[in-house]
């Protein structure tokens, strides 16, 4: 009787554990490719999260409204083997970001990079998202 328990409870929990894997999209089911953006900023802060880190920046509009921007980049392993570590950006920072609206015109994009007010740029996008670049084209 506990054996099949046992059983029932591990298969349980090994399922769980694939549902953030099925919940994962590809660049081109979220970002639009024919919208490239460039965002001038603040940090607001820095999500080091998976399966994406999100990069959170103020953005003051032509109206002069400010929206929070909300930039998906690569998971933090990604970002750290790229050279980004969790001091690379501070809140209240200067950034600008490079990268593809969403295609439902919200507030979001895929970064692709970041440069900071001194200039250093930072790759921020995944390999192998099927973005562009991501695919080698």
């Amino acid at each position: 009787m506990k054996k099949p328990m046992i059983l029932a409870v591990l298969g349980i929990a090994a399922g769980l554990g694939a549902l953030p894997a099925l919940a994962h999209h590809s660049f081109a089911a979220e970002y639009d490719q024919s919208k490239p953006i460039t965002l001038k900023g603040t940090v607001v802060k820095m999500d080091w999260v998976n399966p994406h880190s999100w990069l959170h920046i103020a953005v003051k509009g032509e109206d002069g409204k400010v929206v929070e921007w909300n930039c998906e980049t690569a998971p933090p392993n990604g970002l750290y083997r790229q050279g980004w570590r969790k001091s690379s950006l501070k809140e209240g920072d200067e950034v600008t970001v490079e990268g593809y609206q969403a295609k439902d015109n919200s507030a979001t994009m895929n970064a692709r990079s970041v440069i900071t007010a001194d200039g250093k740029r930072m790759f921020a996008g995944t390999a192998g998202d099927n973005g562009p670049g991501g695919d080698g084209k």
